[in-house]
């Protein structure tokens, strides 16, 4: 069991986590027809959808109720009235995400008060669903927000039935935030390979996985889960839930539902997809595909052909807390050693981690524990580039944002494949900081070896 120190600086110092509203903003995003709205300042939502637009490479849909100074000082419940009978009108959106941010949490906002006088007064929208959701960006990071905004979306758009099992090839996957668009559609195309039919809460991998449209643009989610597939997930015969941190979602969905879950930690590495596919073979009553099972052996195959780079090389990680278990799991599964491990916040998950301490912290934790380790490379978000730069080291962008690197939202690290691929970037960023050692000179040599050999030919 590892050893979580808590954080003992008064202040981040190049902080690495991203806030609870933006974590929750991305689960709204994952909707079909959707618009979250940022109960705060301007600044607030301006912030983050700068991140998601960088990270993303696309237009993010994201509105704010532009709490200003008297509305701090006095009342912001018009703010929030006034802006979802705008967004109503103007949008038609089927679902609008209502989560709240630090300045609105400090002033004590009831959000859920408001949407009920939202609805009294303009009950003509009654058809547009809102869901509240309470993230204050002091405490938590996106992983916790996005976990938070699972549950809201479960409690306002879940009915409560016990009709679990009427579509016998339809199952539900619950997908925590440290699922990539490209991991959504690596899950789902492996659910599909055993013939069941997959519902993806939030499917990002269809909102977010960077698709044209004829449209030039819209004020709304483009894909995701439709609202009406979100309310018939208690008649699903299983649910697969993919991230310890969205446990309380998976235990709102089971209470309201009665479905049967399955929950795994994550779907990275050998043991991790073997479990995964075990299950879909046991829920569909199914054999593994060949293409499973050629997958499988292409992994193992790479395994092999890395095991020189990979064991017993030393990572420094930097991620929430889902994800850097995740990471840790599968370097260590393949002989890594985790030098140096930090984590934005504190979470159950961390104890389970393979390595003697993990570090609640910022990016300069990891770069002092990295330095003192010896750590070889370093994984974590763009952020953390300038620090393996000063500390010599590459690093493998994961996480959330990357704004210097195109395409790291449609990477795959799920699956078979997503980590064979990982396996060889790991390798390549290991040989790239190799060097080779020189040839030896003797220094009782005087003349060049090819200049005595030219000499000998010479004399005969």
């Amino acid at each position: 069991m590892a050893e979580i120190l808590k954080r003992a600086k008064p202040l981040a110092v190049n902080p690495l986590k991203a806030s609870q509203p933006v974590g929750a903003a991305l689960a709204f995003l994952g909707l079909r027809n959707a618009l979250p709205m940022l109960h705060g300042s301007q600044g607030c939502t301006a912030f983050g959808k700068v991140f998601f637009v960088r990270h993303f490479r696309e237009p993010i849909p994201l509105q704010t109720t532009a709490m200003d100074q008297i509305s701090t000082v006095m009342s912001s419940d018009e703010n929030v009235i006034e802006g979802l009978k705008t967004i109503c009108e103007k949008s038609r959106p089927e679902v609008i995400g209502l989560p709240t941010t630090g300045l609105s949490e400090t002033q004590g906002s009831d959000v859920r008060r408001l949407v009920r006088e939202f609805r009294a007064k303009h009950p003509q929208f009654d058809g547009i669903a809102v869901v509240p959701v309470n993230t204050p960006d002091y405490a938590g990071c996106l992983e916790t927000g996005f976990a938070l905004a699972l549950e809201a979306i479960i409690d306002t758009l879940v009915p409560e039935t016990r009709v679990a099992g009427r579509r016998r090839k339809q199952v539900n996957v619950l997908a925590s935030a440290m699922l990539t668009p490209g991991d959504i559609e690596v899950v789902k195309d492996w659910i599909e390979g055993f013939g069941l039919r997959p519902v993806v809460l939030p499917d990002i991998g269809d909102s977010l996985d960077g698709h044209l449209v004829d449209a030039e643009t819209t004020p709304l989610t483009l894909g995701g889960t439709p609202r009406g597939e979100i309310a018939a997930m208690g008649e699903s015969v299983a649910t697969l839930v993919v991230g310890r941190s969205i446990g309380g979602a998976a235990d709102r969905l089971k209470a309201r539902t009665g479905v049967p879950d399955y929950r795994f930690d994550h779907l990275m590495g050998l043991a991790a997809c073997d479990a995964f596919t075990q299950t879909l073979a046991e829920i569909s009553g199914q054999p593994v595909p060949d293409r499973v099972e050629r997958h499988r052996a292409q992994l193992q195959d790479a395994m092999v052909d890395t095991h020189f780079m990979t064991g017993f090389t030393r990572f420094a990680l930097a991620l929430d807390p889902d994800l850097l278990l995740a990471f840790s799991q599968f370097l260590a599964g393949v002989g890594g050693e985790v030098a140096a491990a930090v984590s934005p916040v504190r979470a159950d998950v961390l104890s389970d981690m393979p390595c003697a301490v993990v570090q609640v912290g910022d990016l300069e934790d990891l770069e002092l524990a990295a330095r003192e380790s010896g750590a070889r490379i370093v994984i974590s978000n763009s952020h953390a580039v300038q620090t393996a730069g000063r500390l010599g080291l590459p690093i493998l962008r994961a996480g959330f944002p990357q704004y210097d690197f195109v395409g790291g939202y449609a990477r795959a690290w799920v699956g078979y494949r997503g980590a064979r691929q990982a396996l060889f970037d790991i390798a390549n960023l290991f040989l790239g900081q190799h060097h080779d050692i020189p040839a030896y000179r003797s220094a009782f040599r005087t003349e060049p070896v090819g200049a005595q050999a030219g000499a000998g030919m010479v004399r005969h």
